[in-house]
């Protein structure tokens, strides 16, 4: 079944104004077409999508959600226009990027600005998800390109190593744990409530993980979205928490907290770059993987990683 434009825009104006002769005025249509183009649409779908009333229309149940798919319809186009547009100011390509929020947090805008500087001609679009999102994007093609805390376990994906990061203990000023300067182990905060990320984040997640190896409970007392919130419900006495150690020193700044390092293996991890698995990636999607890697690299000493698939 087709649909055009103009009676799909109609149908949206009818709802709106809830009368179709305002209706028809507003989308530069005589009364009459804009009536029969109703009544065909009606027909061809087989419902009614108004109910006719003493002071205008109704939508119907049917009308309604044909009104959420073609306001839907629209912002997708405006989309398509506005991309297709840029294309004629120079810009030679769109990225889209979906990173959990550690990476954006710890090291990703540094190596954005930097590729930006170096592909002016590209446009980027960042989104923010949990590892396990990012992984779903990227493999279903949602996003370009992602960055995440591993492990990456679809796969429909070729990862690269890319940055290191470090997790580190947040503890309210005047806790028992602020007393002390050696690193802490996991197995002491266990005794302690817990402020963390939702369900689903890669630090929650892995410290679900490492307190069921140790038969331990996790209290995750509070759960919110955003480290800025999780620094604040610690520095007001709430709990403690594992942040990435640059974060949580910056906040430390800002907010009654002690900042202390994790004494756990894992407490250190790398976070990997991910793109679908094919044989030639778009031309995009590997200049921005060569170029994260190499800024990498430059810090590691380290040589260019092949992908593993």
């Amino acid at each position: 079944m087709r649909f055009d434009l103009v009676t799909l825009n109609l149908v949206l104006a009818i709802a709106e104004t809830r009368n179709i002769t305002r209706a028809s005025e507003r989308e530069h249509l005589a009364l009459a077409a804009a009536s029969k183009r109703l009544k065909d649409l009606e027909t061809r779908l087989g419902v009614q999508l108004f109910e006719r009333r003493a002071r205008g229309v109704e939508p119907t149940e049917a009308g309604r959600a044909l009104v959420r798919h073609i306001r839907s319809l629209n912002a997708s186009l405006h989309a398509l226009e506005s991309e297709v547009v840029e294309f004629s100011r120079g810009i030679k390509g769109h990225l889209r990027i979906a990173a959990n929020a550690a990476a954006i947090a710890e090291c990703l805008p540094a190596d954005l600005a930097a590729f930006s500087r170096e592909h002016p001609q590209i446009r980027i679009s960042l989104e923010d998800l949990t590892s396990a999102e990012v992984q779903a994007a990227v493999a279903e093609g949602r996003a370009d390109v992602g960055v995440l805390a591993p492990p990456a376990t679809d796969p429909r994906l070729a990862t690269w190593p890319y940055r290191a990061g470090e997790l580190a203990v947040v503890v309210p000023r005047g806790h028992a744990l602020a007393a002390s300067a050696e690193p802490l182990s996991f197995d002491a905060l266990l005794c302690y409530d817990m402020v963390g990320l939702h369900i689903g984040a890669s630090v929650h997640e892995l410290m679900l993980q490492r307190a069921l190896e140790r038969g331990r409970t996790l209290n995750a007392r509070l759960q919110v979205r955003g480290f800025d919130a999780i620094a604040q419900l610690v520095g007001a006495g709430l709990g403690v928490a594992v942040l990435p150690a640059a974060v949580a020193q910056r906040f430390a700044r800002l907010f009654g907290i002690v900042v202390r390092p994790l004494d756990e293996p894992w407490a250190r991890r790398r976070y990997l770059i991910a793109a679908r698995n094919q044989e030639v990636l778009p031309t995009v999607v590997q200049r921005f993987v060569d170029t994260l890697v190499r800024l990498a690299a430059t810090e590691t000493e380290g040589a260019t990683p092949a992908p593993n698939p």
